[in-house]
């Protein structure tokens, strides 16, 4: 296997699914000769021409409206929004269309759109480019929302995302487009939606994370280890349905969780696992749940994101107290 970056293993991923199926089309703001703000798509026009990898106007409902337009006619659309906050701007047609399709028409349609944005702090990004709001997209019923937290991953899981017949919101992570080398293996193949894997293993207590924490959370292990502390970090894959069964099992083995997020407290993926442990595995506890994620404030200017972004210290102590706990 060779190593890639992850941003390098999207690339690939997006080539094959042009290369299988002459129905799939990629398109988005820049997304062409440019290959994308962060060159995802780079090259992809110039093999598969304009009539497949094209640009669209700077108008993100208008992208939405032609994903699902596209999606109705046979195609198998992979739209990209540049930032995820700027999602904001065709909520209707996620929220309001592409995810109510199954429902709306019984079963007998569906729309299989793949929105690919990248999100996360820690690039210098401007504002309303950086927020992580994987959170509100969960409770959108319909909507897949995956997150994956390497190159290997990142390949699979989109592959498996354009193969989905429902809408998937597959979120990138900024940080990790060109900082993480990873081996990816060769050719085609899919990683299984909804299931969550065990990044590391581990007996004394479960770090559960995803997407851009997972590495963080893999760093803090790497401390505790050297401490006598013996973590296992579960990377939840897919955010939007949760893989409760993994989540039962690490839980049941170390009696003992941190749940780790990026984004503000309140009403995030961290509070529903949180609350899917309580409901189902409180017996399994040995101490109350840890959490680690980033204030509840506004994504701050660039000249504030060390102060705000979460780091792998916060988790080493967190699990520290909860390991402690007595």
């Amino acid at each position: 296997m060779a190593k890639k970056t992850y941003i390098a293993a999207i690339t690939e991923a997006l080539d094959l699914a042009l290369e299988k199926d002459k129905d799939t089309l990629v398109f988005g703001e820049d997304v062409g000769q440019n290959g994308g703000v962060f060159r995802a798509t780079d090259g992809l026009q110039a093999k598969y021409g304009e009539a497949r990898v094209f640009n669209t106007p700077l108008a993100e409902s208008g992208i939405g409206g032609l994903a699902i337009g596209l999606a109705t006619q046979g195609f198998k659309p992979i739209m990209e929004i540049q930032f995820g906050t700027f999602i904001f701007e065709a909520f209707d047609s996620v929220a309001g269309q592409m995810s109510r399709t199954r429902y709306r028409f019984n079963g007998t349609r569906s729309n299989n759109i793949v929105l690919r944005t990248p999100y996360g702090i820690g690039t210098k990004t401007p504002e309303m480019h950086a927020d992580s709001i994987e959170g509100l997209l969960s409770q959108i019923p319909g909507l897949r929302v995956v997150m994956p937290s390497n190159p290997a991953d990142a390949k699979g899981l989109l592959l498996a995302s354009i193969e989905n017949n429902d809408p998937v919101m597959f979120l990138e992570n900024l940080r990790l487009y060109r900082s993480m080398k990873g081996e990816v293996p060769e050719g085609y193949y899919i990683t299984p939606l909804d299931q969550a894997a065990v990044a590391k293993e581990g007996t004394d207590v479960s770090i559960i994370a995803y997407g851009g924490t997972v590495p963080l959370a893999l760093k803090a292990a790497e401390t505790l280890e050297k401490e006598g502390i013996h973590a296992e970090v579960l990377d939840l894959r897919t955010v939007a349905p949760l893989d409760v069964e993994a989540i039962g099992a690490t839980v049941k083995k170390t009696g003992r969780v941190v749940v780790v997020q990026e984004a503000q407290r309140t009403a995030g993926i961290a509070a529903n696992v949180m609350a899917e442990i309580g409901e189902r595995f409180v017996l399994d506890l040995e101490a109350p749940i840890g959490r680690v994620s980033g204030p509840d404030s506004i994504f701050p200017f660039s000249q504030a994101e060390n102060d705000w972004m979460i780091k792998d210290s916060d988790i080493v102590a967190k699990v520290k107290e909860v390991v402690n706990y007595d």
